[in-house]
């Protein structure tokens, strides 16, 4: 279903790039939960090097908020960086995802 978001202009889109402790510790399910309570759009994936890539999209407000909780992660996670690239809204609603990232299967 769509939502209705009046004031385009609000609205913005990010990809991430998160390196620490990230994987096998819960941290793409804690993203997961952080941008569904933030009801955003897009995806997050392990990626080979051992970190986490997301896309996302939403009111800017809501990503800043979703890059603050990306610091933070799950209890057994510890995060070194996060790298964000902002980029302009695509119109993309469709809810967030896991994405199976490097590997086929999970």
């Amino acid at each position: 279903m769509a939502r209705d978001h009046p004031d385009s202009s609000d609205r913005a889109r990010l990809e991430a790039r998160v390196r620490g402790r990230v994987q096998g510790v819960g941290y793409r399910a804690f993203v997961l939960d952080e941008a569904a309570r933030l009801d955003l759009s897009g995806w997050v994936a392990n990626e080979p090097d051992g970190s986490v890539r997301l896309q996302a999209e939403g009111r800017r407000a809501d990503l800043d908020r979703l890059v603050a909780r990306l610091w933070d992660g799950p209890p057994a996670a510890w995060v070194d960086d996060v790298a964000v690239t902002w980029m302009a809204a695509i119109g993309r609603d469709d809810g967030f995802r896991l994405r199976s990232g490097w590997h086929l299967g999970d």
